[in-house]
């Protein structure tokens, strides 16, 4: 757009010194335009579709926008047949684990939560990289001890670093960070921001970017989504980024995967990040073999007495089932939730609300709530 204006701008100069009144008018509205709305229409360059497009009732697809280069978009195929039949649909902002520039690893989750309907924006550029490779090594770097075998979607068995390869690793390691430390001593300036630098405020910029996006004629999502239910959601480290921005009056809703905040400060956010809630939470949690899990449970007992809040805790620690097929059993909870309170789908309900239908689905899950 910059370059857009710039163009505009050397054209109107070099028309102001020729007679031709009508071209240089023409082109001052032009560039006035374009300035005053800084808009460029969506425009798919990239999509791959993931597990034949999820178990919901529309099958979803992975796109890469030139109009939004930063982030991914997870939604319906054939998106305006979808909203002719079914309405505007809710939009998800999500933010990734360790706060990477990357949403490869929750590809397979996303990919089946918008099935049932949703459009969600991650951050991170398009990838087409190998969700089982990505998974592969998170597993055998961190494999869950409360599972006897860790099987991925692809039918993969995961097993455990031998005590060689946790040393070799480690050495590696060693071997990176002596290499990082020679080299930024070499340098006066400040070492450059790692690629996978995130911060929270572009959970906001991608709700902007979709908010113009809806309402702008010829774009790809005009009209297409619904901005009054809008979901904020993390993981881990992406937790953090969610609570930042938790006081913003359009997210209506937050889901928190394997994270929490407890004592510390991440990415901006601390405990008191926790007093600008103003929607109902949901917690996923790993149970006592997550790392987030004390952090969570601080989380929990500190939310204000006038905002609802549910906490379930499976044994799955803190990788959940995101690798699994579909997402595994943490894409099911996540779309009853959102299908309960953006949706409306009050049976959906039954899972955070009703012990006994928990046990009965999930029985090696638990599961606590307040306020409600």
């Amino acid at each position: 757009m910059a370059f857009f204006v710039y163009l505009c701008h050397r054209k109107i100069t070099y028309y102001y010194s020729k007679p031709n009144v009508k071209m240089k008018k023409l082109l001052l509205s032009a560039m006035l335009f374009a300035a005053s709305t800084g808009l460029v229409n969506a425009q798919t360059v990239q999509k791959q579709i993931v597990e034949e497009g999820g178990t919901g009732p529309f099958k979803s697809e992975v796109v890469g926008d030139a109009s939004c280069p930063g982030f991914t978009v997870y939604r319906p195929q054939n998106l305006q047949q979808v909203v002719a039949q079914k309405g505007a649909l809710p939009v998800i902002v999500y933010a990734n684990g360790a706060c990477f520039n990357n949403n490869v690893e929750m590809r397979l989750l996303l990919s089946e939560v918008a099935s049932y309907g949703y459009v969600a924006a991650a951050i991170g550029p398009y990838d087409e990289a190998d969700v089982m490779a990505q998974w592969r090594g998170v597993l055998k770097s961190a494999y869950p001890a409360t599972k006897a075998e860790v099987v991925m979607a692809n039918g993969e068995k995961i097993q455990p670093l031998t005590p060689e390869e946790i040393k070799a690793q480690q050495e590696e390691q060693a071997k990176m960070m002596a290499q990082a430390t020679k080299k930024a001593k070499k340098t006066a300036k400040q070492p450059a921001a790692p690629q996978f630098s995130t911060y929270p405020k572009m959970l906001l910029e991608v709700l902007d970017w979709l908010t113009e996006q809806n309402a702008a004629a010829g774009s790809e999502y005009y009209h297409c989504l619904d901005l009054q239910r809008v979901a904020a959601m993390g993981q881990s480290c992406g937790g953090a980024q969610v609570l930042a921005i938790a006081y913003d009056p359009r997210i209506r809703t937050c889901v928190m995967l394997n994270t929490g905040i407890g004592d510390m400060e991440m990415m901006g956010a601390t405990k008191e990040c926790l007093k600008n809630l103003h929607t109902p939470m949901f917690y996923m949690i790993g149970g006592p073999a997550d790392i987030a899990y004390a952090n969570a449970q601080k989380d929990y007992e500190r939310i204000a007495d006038d905002i609802p809040v549910v906490m379930l805790n499976s044994k799955d620690g803190h990788s959940g089932t995101y690798y699994e097929a579909h997402g595994g059993n943490y894409a099911k909870a996540v779309v009853k939730w959102l299908d309960w309170q953006l949706k409306g789908q009050v049976g959906q309900s039954a899972l955070f609300l009703d012990d006994e239908y928990l046990k009965l689905k999930f029985p090696e899950w638990q599961g606590v709530r307040k306020n409600f």
